[in-house]
């Protein structure tokens, strides 16, 4: 496996801060995919204040890790108000969404399962 690199987009064998990979901008949603394969996609986020992410669902379990701000996240029908340092689980093939209820940053995991 040298010589193959599993995680892109930030740099290796130095302390980073993960908030200050992704930058905030006007009325849009950033993202920057940190992996991504059949199983596992690891994704960083920033999100202007009134972004959205439409309901969906999802294969796998996705773990929201809020690095700065506050969102409100809708897993089926409750609604949760998640803040920095705060981490919400949306659980596999349960509709979810989020909205920014202020300028918000998260890192996002998604496990799925393999078949």
């Amino acid at each position: 496996m040298e010589g193959i690199q599993l995680i892109k987009n930030m740099p290796f064998s130095e302390a980073v801060q993960m908030a200050g990979l992704v930058e905030y901008q006007d009325g849009q949603v950033i993202s920057r995919t940190i992996t991504q394969r059949d199983d596992l996609s690891i994704t960083l986020f920033a999100f202007d204040k009134g972004e959205a992410i439409s309901s969906h669902s999802s294969p796998g379990d996705a773990l929201a890790y809020v690095m700065d701000g506050t969102a409100e996240i809708t897993i089926g029908e409750k609604k949760i108000s998640a803040k920095k340092g705060e981490t919400v689980v949306m659980p596999a093939n349960i509709p979810h969404g989020l909205e920014a209820t202020e300028a918000f940053k998260m890192l996002l995991i998604v496990v799925k399962p393999q078949f």
